[in-house]
């Protein structure tokens, strides 16, 4: 028989598979806090849980963390790590370190479909889904594990083209049977499937960034397929009107690429579709692949942004980039992927 994964199961599924063979949901939490708190991937290694449960368990569950098969650092101390599934699934995860905030950076699907033309990542094709437990196991399953206090859905694939791993993935992370991880420490990113970004508003309270590239919609479905069927403008739209809790966030991710999206215009642009708004612009360099003739914007024209930004009431920072002589940066996921 194939046996089920506890690394991607909430406390309530776990007490699922174990309430027919007589156990409680004490030692339901107790496997979680053995996965999701201590990763351990050794079922006869768990604390606190009776040993015919062990046993049971060992007939009809594995703990489902895997470690990765390969890591590169970089000059700035961030790591990247090579990950494959079971069935051959391949993706990436970074963890950069800086000072006391330490961020890993998660994929969701292994390459992604949305066709975006500046990301390597999409060069690679679409090799599927990740689930909840691919995802999770991305952050416990590095050496730094103890150390993560932030995780962003910024890695290969769009986010909300597997939204309910995604969401699943998000519970595990928050939740205090799981990583205990704040919501307002993961932020999940989205170039912006409209039916997509609404469930996911509704239905997490975690933090959501919008890829935009450009304020206008004729230069950003050049770029970004998705567009053509979900307009950025209403996305926008709905997430200024959305009821925020408390130090929850909404951003927008700016790419700055020379000569491209970053004129006197497209500051106007930008300054126009968030006036009034508490969305958040986080400006980002650029990182060209091979045989690209395009670069980022230099950083006086960034500071330009930021501060006219700032002075019309929008809330805007530089993003400082890292790992790009990994490929580890935004975009660069998958460059040294076998196709």
């Amino acid at each position: 028989m194939v046996k089920k994964s506890l690394c991607g199961l909430t406390a309530d599924e776990i007490f699922d598979l174990i309430g027919p063979l007589n156990f409680t949901s004490s030692h339901a939490v107790s496997i979680s806090n053995s996965i999701y708190k201590k990763r351990i991937s050794n079922i006869s290694e768990m604390v606190k849980i009776p040993y015919r449960l062990k046993e049971e368990l060992f007939n009809i569950a594995a703990t489902g963390i895997y470690l990765p098969l390969a890591s590169e650092v970089s000059a700035d101390k961030s790591v990247k790590y090579l990950f494959r599934t079971d069935n051959g699934k391949q993706f990436e995860t970074v963890y950069i370190p800086d000072n006391k905030r330490n961020t890993i950076c998660v994929s969701t699907q292994s390459g992604c479909r949305m066709g975006c033309s500046f990301c390597i990542t999409g060069r690679y094709g679409f090799r599927g889904n990740l689930t909840a437990g691919d995802i999770v196991n991305q952050v416990l399953a590095i050496p730094q594990a103890d150390k993560v206090t932030h995780v962003v859905f910024m890695g290969m694939g769009e986010p909300m083209d597997n939204l309910e791993n995604v969401l699943k993935a998000c519970s595990i992370i928050t939740a205090e049977w799981g990583l205990a991880i704040s919501s307002r420490n993961v932020t999940v990113s989205t170039v912006g499937l409209k039916p997509h970004v609404e469930q996911f508003l509704q239905r997490s309270d975690c933090n959501l960034t919008l890829s935009l590239y450009s304020p206008f919609s004729t230069e950003r479905r050049e770029i970004i397929p998705v567009e053509n069927k979900y307009p950025v403008q209403d996305i926008i739209e709905m997430m200024k009107n959305f009821p925020l809790k408390k130090k929850r966030r909404l951003s927008l991710a700016y790419i700055m690429i020379k000569n491209l999206n970053d004129t006197d215009s497209h500051l106007e642009g930008l300054k126009s579709i968030l006036k009034g708004s508490k969305i958040r612009v986080n400006l980002l360099s650029y990182h060209p692949g091979n045989n690209d003739k395009n670069c980022s914007s230099p950083a006086e024209r960034m500071q330009f942004f930021k501060h006219n930004l700032i002075i019309s009431g929008i809330s805007a920072s530089i993003r400082k980039s890292r790992g790009a002589d990994i490929s580890a940066a935004c975009g660069l996921l998958a460059a040294g992927l076998k196709q």
